[in-house]
């Protein structure tokens, strides 16, 4: 099988204020969010990457989605380089995140037709794309109404039909349930598992044990910005639920376990 994405030994480091010195209870004022990560993603699978709050999975991901730059390190997405081809990566990939907000004084309607002319769609293609979108997340009935305006779960599902605009084969989600109610994460996680049937590439990053087992093929445990483990879903559930497996790698790696929420 094909990969499509490949995490070459990324790392990055971010300058810390005194607040967070203090906060963290750290001497240093450079902190590493992550540290000489790699990993594949085969094309037409779900990879999760799994860890608490601060594992450097929402830092991996900017990365892969050109956002940020690494220090170290390279993306290749369908064969081209975040570092050097990143107009060619974000034309092949959709990427969502809660901390990426809409515009506030513009409609869904408009952001839709906005950004599929930056991406070159056709009119005709977008009408239709529109429409079979909107339809399925109902935003059909807010089309027109400004996204300040909206409610939390309406957003996100704005966000979500705007970044597949283009009907990109790779898809990144960061969280892609969060804050969301139940009604709405279920929406979302059904449509996770028809872009899976359509054979999209799919990474996503959460620390929900369940949105892994429900979407997955295989994980990814980061701690502390490393890779602690790789492998498929059957296999790290064999013999126990992800969420003792996660916490037993954790406390092998770290002798003591965290709080994830």
């Amino acid at each position: 099988m094909k990969e499509i994405l490949q995490v070459q030994g990324l790392r990055k480091r971010f300058r810390i204020s005194a607040k967070q010195q203090k906060l963290l209870k750290s001497k240093d004022r450079i902190i590493t969010a992550v540290d000489d990560l790699s990993f594949s993603v085969h094309e037409g699978e779900v990879f999760g990457l799994l860890g608490s709050n601060g594992a450097g999975k929402t830092t991996t991901l900017r990365i892969i989605a050109t956002l940020i730059k690494a220090d170290e390190g390279d993306v290749i997405i369908d064969g081209f380089s975040v570092r050097k081809q990143p107009d060619s990566v974000r034309a092949r990939i959709g990427f969502l995140t809660s901390e990426l907000k809409l515009e506030e004084f513009f409609t869904p309607n408009y952001l839709f037709d906005f950004f599929a002319e930056l991406h070159q769609i056709d009119p005709v293609i977008t009408k239709k794309r529109k429409l079979e979108l909107f339809s399925k997340f109902g935003v059909d009935e807010f089309a027109e109404v400004k996204v300040a305006n909206l409610s939390t779960g309406m957003k996100q599902k704005a966000s979500l039909v705007i970044s597949l605009v283009h009907d990109p084969g790779v898809i990144v989600f960061d969280e892609p349930t969060s804050g969301l109610d139940v009604l709405t994460a279920k929406v979302v996680v059904d449509y996770l598992l028809e872009l899976k049937a359509q054979g999209k590439t799919i990474v996503i990053s959460t620390h929900i044990f369940d949105l892994i087992e429900k979407t997955c093929d295989r994980i990814g445990i980061i701690i502390n910005g490393s890779m602690a483990v790789c492998d498929t879903l059957a296999s790290l559930t064999a013999e126990k639920p992800l969420e003792d497996v996660f916490f037993d790698i954790y406390s092998r790696k770290e002798g003591n376990l965290p709080l994830i929420n």
